[in-house]
């Protein structure tokens, strides 16, 4: 790993843009997480109070979800079970982790944001999508810092990421000095999976061209436009998916009780998993399924999990009583095949496409697990005169970081240092310096220390 030194009054060491899979991460030329657009028709949101997202928290929450020095031994990250390519699920129906595999089948995080619900897991045990990013951390199967048996305490973790040079520079970046805290793990983390949204679907396209969301969309084939109906309508005149499943967040109603699945990964019985992911990208772009789906992975198409609803069947104590009928048995819909075929293609209408290959949302490390930084621009330094004496000396970096205003006779030593100066929330660097004898000036950034 290294940290690019360039100096502004240089071309960056690293001459070639940052793209995905390059390796090189330009902290000068931060993407946009914080303000993109969403449509006026979703309205829900579970972030809390002081932890919304900023460019500079994602960018580090974007590092640390593809690292896998973040599992005991190097070999496991968060995207070794949400893949960017499988709308951040997993095609598995349990997930490798270092000692073993995932209870559960790794839910989708697309649109994690947008939903009221704001507890997470599939059982709800965490009580935000903050406690929830480092759970897995913690797990004896999944990362292994569980702090249990041979597995190292959590803080031993932190203490690894305080001596990584490039986490001293993105935690700097990120929250103004070097400290790495669980809380902080977590904050970023979460402002990442926030983050990432899909709202380029056929159904946003045609939602956009209609008043409300119950006419027919202009952009849809009559079997489409039919099996939305279904989706939205009640029993017994439909299939009444939109009570638990709320367009056009597709996330779930946090009322809602178990659906019905009631088996555990490897045998067993389970009635606590009451929520699930919002229902967009259940199919990816090409047609591929993001993973099979239910908590237990138990159905392997849309069409299982049409059928499952369509016919519930086996009752529990803990079955959502939209899922039961009048006489307290489970529900059989009695939908027609013609009625399951249009529902299915509804269903594939919510399906995005840019999510699937935004860079923003893709691994920064080269296939050697390896990751450069730049933290200066491959642009020259700028002086303005601000009056006889004095000039203005500006340097667009890396937002929220330290850089040394420094001086020189010779070009050769840099010894003097005018100011320390921070660069502001747009990455600009300025200080005042004299004229009076000659002096060259260039800004310069070292790695702070843990």
């Amino acid at each position: 790993m290294k940290v690019s030194l360039a100096l502004c009054t240089l071309l960056s060491s690293l001459p070639f843009a940052a793209t995905a899979g390059s390796g090189i991460l330009d902290l000068t030329t931060q993407a946009n997480y914080a303000q993109q657009g969403k449509p006026a028709y979703i309205t829900r949101d579970n972030t809390t109070d002081g932890k919304a997202i900023t460019d500079r928290g994602a960018t580090l929450g974007r590092v640390l979800f593809y690292d896998k020095r973040l599992s005991k031994d190097d070999s496991i990250s968060c995207s070794s079970c949400h893949q960017q390519a499988h709308a951040f699920s997993d095609t598995s129906i349990a997930s490798t982790g270092v000692n073993g595999t995932t209870g559960r089948h790794s839910m989708r995080l697309i649109n994690s944001r947008f939903s009221q619900e704001p507890k997470f897991f599939w059982d709800e045990r965490a009580t935000t999508l903050e406690n929830q990013t480092t759970q897995p951390i913690r797990d004896h199967a999944e990362m292994g810092f569980s702090g249990t048996g041979d597995d190292p305490a959590f803080s031993v973790l932190l203490t690894k990421l305080a001596a990584i040079e490039e986490y001293q520079v993105l935690f700097a970046m990120a929250f103004g000095d070097t400290a790495i805290t669980e809380s902080r793990l977590q904050l970023a983390l979460a402002q990442f999976i926030r983050s990432i949204q899909s709202f380029d679907s056929r159904f946003d396209v045609g939602r956009a061209q209609v008043a409300n969301g119950n006419a027919p969309f202009p952009n849809f084939t009559t079997q489409e436009n039919a099996g939305k109906q279904i989706f939205l309508t009640p029993p017994p005149n439909g299939a009444g998916c939109a009570g638990c499943h709320r367009p056009g967040e597709f996330d779930i109603d946090p009322a809602s009780r178990n659906n019905g699945v009631t088996t555990k990964i490897g045998g067993g019985t389970d009635l606590t998993n009451v929520r699930s992911p919002s229902l967009r990208d259940l199919i990816g772009p090409g047609g591929q399924s993001n993973g099979p789906f239910m908590h237990d992975g138990s159905l392997a198409t849309l069409e299982a999990v049409i059928n499952h609803y369509n016919a519930i069947p086996a009752d529990n104590d803990q079955l959502d009583a939209r899922l039961q009928r009048p006489n307290g048995q489970p529900q059989n819909l009695g939908l027609t095949q013609d009625e399951k075929d249009s529902l299915l293609a509804f269903l594939l209408t919510l399906t995005g496409s840019a999510v699937y290959t935004d860079e923003r949302w893709s691994d920064p490390f080269d296939e050697a697990g390896q990751l450069s930084l730049i933290v200066f621009p491959a642009t020259a330094i700028k002086i303005e005169k601000s009056g006889a004496a004095m000039a203005k000396v500006s340097c667009q970096a890396t937002p929220g970081l330290q850089y040394k205003l420094q001086a020189s006779t010779d070009l050769v030593n840099w010894d003097t240092t005018i100011a320390t100066v921070t660069a502001d929330a747009n990455g600009l660097c300025q200080h005042q310096v004299s004229l009076t004898g000659s002096w060259f000036y260039r800004y310069a950034y070292e790695v702070p220390s843990p």
